[in-house]
């Protein structure tokens, strides 16, 4: 469960939903971006399979790593990078790259109580939103959230907490200028050879910039993971979200596919990589058509 900060979508509706920027750059498109890390991506599942033996080799039980490793909420610290890529934009159809950096550290309270402070920095590179504008490029609203989970069973586990966004994006066109706070919940139930879980929140804004909009959104990305022989996975973790404030036909964005999976080591450090692609079923007018996402993830049990 990523539940990662939305970068701005080119909607008509709103145009200053999303993320931050530092510089701008007059080209079209990422066709660079999309082969370089579709090689990069390529390199490494080539290399799964001989560092999968070194897996099986160092761990005990190779499969439960890899259940721990998909658990949002395992007593682990993990660190990811995620570039999303977002096709098929208004208004020329260009592709919007997010590339997200997300920690996960858990602290040990009394009564066997644990908190999950999660933060997740976007970095964007955004189409201008008018035709011919070039791409401004940044980073993003700082999202951090804290996950209070209390004593639980090691198959199932869930928590809840406050979640927060900042205005810290480097350019308007890809922050929100507003402070946001919400609640969020999380949960998820692991079985011999699957995992189903689900993540839903919802940001309000309070304070900032007053001639920006005001934000009403929430994300729910519900979470199912089925475990193969050789530490092969098969994910679904779509981040369906809806924008409260947009009009009737434009509020909601719905992506619809799945991905797969296979942990590795490098040296004695474990982690997984991963591949997802999703086509947007519902979106409002202006948002991408459809989206790949490549996740690199390491871990770090305590």
């Amino acid at each position: 469960m990523k539940g990662s900060p939305k970068a701005p979508e080119m909607t008509a509706d709103e145009r200053h939903v999303g993320e931050a920027p530092v510089s701008q750059r007059i080209c079209r498109g990422t066709p660079e971006r999309v082969l370089t890390s579709a090689v990069v991506l390529l390199m490494v599942f080539l290399l799964l399979p001989i560092q999968a033996r070194a897996l099986a080799q160092e761990q005990p039980d190779a499969n439960q790593f890899v259940k721990d490793a998909r658990n949002p909420l395992a007593d682990q610290i993990s660190a990811q990078v995620q570039p999303n890529f977002n096709f098929g934009g208004a208004p020329d159809r260009d592709t919007q790259y997010v590339f997200n950096l997300q920690t996960t550290v858990p602290i040990r309270l009394p009564g066997a109580w644990i908190l999950f402070a999660r933060t997740i920095l976007p970095l964007i590179d955004q189409p201008g939103s008018e035709p011919g504008q070039g791409y401004t490029f940044g980073s993003g609203d700082i999202q951090p959230t804290l996950f209070l989970s209390p004593p639980s069973s090691k198959s199932f586990i869930w928590a809840f907490g406050p979640l927060f966004q900042f205005p810290s994006a480097s350019s308007t066109s890809l922050g929100t200028g507003k402070w946001e706070i919400g609640p969020t919940a999380a949960a998820i139930l692991t079985g011999s050879w699957w995992q189903v879980g689900a993540q839903v929140n919802n940001l309000w804004s309070f304070a900032g910039d007053a001639s920006r909009p005001a934000v009403n959104t929430m994300l729910l990305q519900p979470q199912v993971n089925l475990f193969f022989p050789a530490d092969w996975y098969f994910t679904f973790s779509p981040q369906m979200t809806a924008n409260w404030k947009a009009s009737s036909g434009n509020q909601w964005t719905v992506p619809v596919g799945g991905g797969i999976g296979r942990a590795f080591t490098i040296g004695r450090q474990g982690g997984t990589a991963q591949v997802e692609a999703y086509s947007n079923v519902e979106r409002p007018a202006g948002g991408p058509t459809w989206s790949v996402i490549l996740t690199v993830q390491f871990v770090f049990p305590q």
